[in-house]
């Protein structure tokens, strides 16, 4: 093509290039199984639009604007080639002495997937496939310096998309620019190029009002799964919401946590699809402050997104080996804490592979929200074992692990610990001087001060039955002691102490016991008496009596017979002994079962108040 070229002539030219790619995209359509001819021609046209920018760009040189001066013809000719660039057939970018995108057309623009006004200011190599990034640079500066073309073919990556090229890279001089500039014409080898129509490619109103909604709904259910009381009791908080990410917005996902005031790796997942077994091990095995993108999130407590990967050391390397961003086929990174109140819990890490979008500003937003979520839910858990623990002391300090072996007796019992997380309620059974002694009741109320002051009651009959021969006497000096504290609170209790077949009861406002005889006939004992803590001087009601063989005595909290049915009516002790009457000869368990059946029955399986059994069978 000669130096000088009309518009007319370049007009021309362009509509019979474009012509001729439209027949190569209908070729390569039909002929896909015969690629080679179809490439050498589009070989040959790469030739002519590459002749077709010079001579665009030596009209772009005549003439310049002098300031002040009204719109000349020139100036009229530059608006129509800087048009003629923008629909230009082929793909071709303009970059700068580093690489940076200056002005992209719209064939590229539909190429990759994003307009041209997210696109120039970018770093062109970022869209290079990783392994072949350094090569391509090495290939950019060889060209600005020694003016030579070059071709280069890689794999270009972006928005999801993915495609193999033909890169020609050119050296150009622009007018009005103090540095050489770039041509780089893109011909793809394994993909179609778009039939879109021509412009900026941007996404609809609907596809972003979709995309808002579905990070809502993962949001949503990271909060429904955070809040889940398996996440609460047991250590899979950080794991299960790793693999929720995994499954729905990330190839890669590295959960880290502090522990000890150290960053400890917790979970580490791959793409399901690929295998990277062995990868996983080795990311698992990793110090998380290795990765300098990591630890910056760690001390900084803000999160980081990299869109487009151009630094990919940002995890750190493989060890013995190359970073290992490279070595996962990475092309986009975002990384948020896991929020405390005093600094970062810990951070999570999300990695893109080249065949899927790249993360954004609205992803770093919702993955910062997630991570403030997590982070109460650790400390929420945490706080939940806490007091688990706690209650869990509380309770192991007011039932026993199992009940003795008591001569001439078989003993069962169950426990219910209500709606609380911590139960006022205690039973007991231990050995005394020449027997054996045992206790149940309960303080009023169902905070964590009840609890302990049920458990030093329990503790502190077992440690008076050492002394005291009778259980009316243990039980008074018990009730002193609680009144000398002075806490508000009171005890309904009952013991007893088994010197072979004889049985000395005792009670402190305390339900009666139920004795159930061998012939289906069941009578209630005394009980009553004032509750533990109320009155110093109060008297213990007490009473003896004799079981013979086959006779169970029964003892029940107030918890069983205050249950209630959906009609609000109480249990009560007369459908107790209607259970009793058709236990006649079952041994303690079944009869505890049977009470527990019933009961489950008459209420719906709900239980409010603490429900304690103790069933004593003489045999």
């Amino acid at each position: 093509m000669t130096d000088a070229i009309g518009l007319q002539a370049l007009e021309h030219a362009l509509n019979a290039l474009t012509t001729r790619v439209s027949s190569l995209r209908e070729a390569r359509s039909a002929y896909p199984a015969d690629p080679r001819s179809t490439l050498d021609a589009a070989l040959a046209e790469l030739d002519t639009a590459g002749e077709l920018l010079e001579a665009s760009l030596r009209e772009l040189r005549r003439a310049p604007r002098r300031s002040g001066e009204r719109e000349s013809g020139s100036q009229r000719e530059l608006k129509l080639l800087r048009q003629v660039f923008r629909t230009f057939p082929v793909p071709v970018v303009v970059l700068d002495g580093s690489g940076v995108v200056r002005r992209i057309s719209a064939e590229t623009s539909r190429m990759l997937g994003s307009p041209a006004g997210y696109l120039i200011g970018r770093s062109f190599p970022l869209f290079v496939d990783v392994s072949r990034r350094a090569a391509f640079r090495s290939h950019l500066t060889a060209v600005q310096r020694g003016g030579e073309t070059a071709t280069f073919q890689t794999r270009l990556s972006h928005q999801g998309r993915a495609h193999t090229v033909q890169l020609a890279v050119i050296r150009l001089t622009m007018p009005g620019e103090p540095q050489a500039m770039t041509a780089v014409v893109i011909l793809p080898l394994e993909t179609q190029v778009s039939t879109a129509p021509a412009g900026p490619v941007t996404r609809s109103d609907a596809s972003l009002m979709l995309a808002s909604a579905r990070r809502q709904e993962l949001l949503a259910r990271m909060t429904r799964l955070l809040l889940d009381e398996e996440s609460l009791r047991q250590p899979v908080t950080v794991t299960r919401a790793a693999r929720l990410l995994a499954a729905e917005t990330a190839d890669w996902v590295i959960a880290d946590v502090v522990r000890d005031g150290m960053p400890r790796r917790a979970t580490v997942l791959g793409p399901s699809d690929k295998p990277v077994t062995e990868l996983v091990r080795v990311v698992e095995g990793l110090n998380p402050l290795t990765a300098p993108a990591v630890a910056h999130v760690l001390t900084g407590g803000s999160g980081v997104v990299h869109e487009m990967l151009e630094d990919d050391t940002l995890l750190g390397s493989v060890p013995g080996g190359p970073p290992l961003l490279r070595v996962m086929g990475a092309a986009s990174v975002l990384i948020v804490p896991i929020q405390g109140e005093a600094g970062a819990l810990g951070a999570l890490t999300l990695v893109r592979l080249r065949d899927r979008e790249p993360f954004t500003l609205a992803d770093l937003g919702l993955m910062e929200e997630i991570g403030v979520h997590l982070g109460l839910a650790l400390r929420a858990r945490r706080n939940f074992q806490t007091r688990f623990q706690a209650a869990e002391a509380l309770r192991t300090s007011v039932v026993p692990r199992a009940l003795p072996d008591i001569p001439g007796f078989e003993a069962a019992a169950v426990y219910h610990a209500g709606s609380s997380s911590v139960g006022a309620e205690f039973y007991d059974a231990f050995p005394v001087r020449d027997g054996w002694g045992f206790a149940l009741g309960g303080a009023v109320g169902k905070s964590e001060e009840a609890a302990a002051v049920t458990a030093m009651v329990r503790n502190g009959l077992r440690v008076l039955s050492v002394w005291e021969s009778e259980p009316a006497e243990a039980l008074r000096k018990m009730n002193q002691a609680l009144t000398a504290q002075n806490s508000g609170m009171f005890v309904m209790a009952a013991a007893g102490f088994v010197r072979g077949r004889k049985i000395r009861l005792a009670s402190a406002g305390h339900h009666p016991a139920a004795l159930l005889q061998p012939d289906g006939g069941v009578r209630f004992t005394a009980g009553g008496g004032v509750p533990l803590g109320i009155d110093p001087e109060a008297e213990m009601f007490g009473e003896e009596i004799t079981l013979t063989r086959g006779q169970t005595l029964v003892f029940y909290s107030d918890g069983l017979v205050a249950s209630q049915n959906e009609q609000g009516e109480p249990y009560g002790e007369d459908r107790l002994a209607d259970v009793l009457a058709r236990s006649v000869a079952q041994a303690p368990a079944t009869v505890v079962k049977a009470i527990e059946d019933d009961r489950n029955a008459f209420s719906g399986g709900r239980v409010w108040d603490e429900v304690v059994i103790l069933a004593l069978r003489a045999v």
